[in-house]
């Protein structure tokens, strides 16, 4: 079993940043960064995996960085960016294949992020 925990959500003001924290109790091989705004799909953002081998989505790269500690670094938020943020962690890869499928056994409860314009 692996618990996941996430925090570091909030409100700021775009172009602000935030870092979100993922605290993973249990061995993980692969962890990754998705988020859902209201009445949208659920979207992949960030991976990493044991090796430090990262993937991200074409709409966060050069804005947001994943770190081999599990946190996402948001820099240049856009209003669009609002969301609730979850992190996702699985014991085997290919860590990109889950991320593609966003296919991971454990799930966190998500923390807020608004961006006001």
């Amino acid at each position: 079993q692996v618990h996941l925990m996430e925090s570091g959500g909030g409100s700021v003001q775009a172009g602000g940043s935030l870092r979100l924290s993922c605290e993973a109790a249990g061995w993980i091989y692969c962890l990754a960064w998705f988020r859902q705004a209201p009445g949208k799909a659920r979207e992949g953002l960030a991976s990493i995996d044991r090796r430090g081998d990262t993937t991200y989505t074409d709409s966060v790269k050069g804005r947001f960085t994943i770190f081999s500690d599990n946190d996402l670094q948001m820099n240049s938020l856009k209003p669009e960016d609002t969301a609730l943020y979850y992190c996702a962690a699985d014991y085997s890869g290919p860590c990109a294949r889950r991320f593609r499928d966003g296919d991971f056994d454990y799930w966190g409860q998500g923390t807020q992020v608004t961006v006001s314009s």
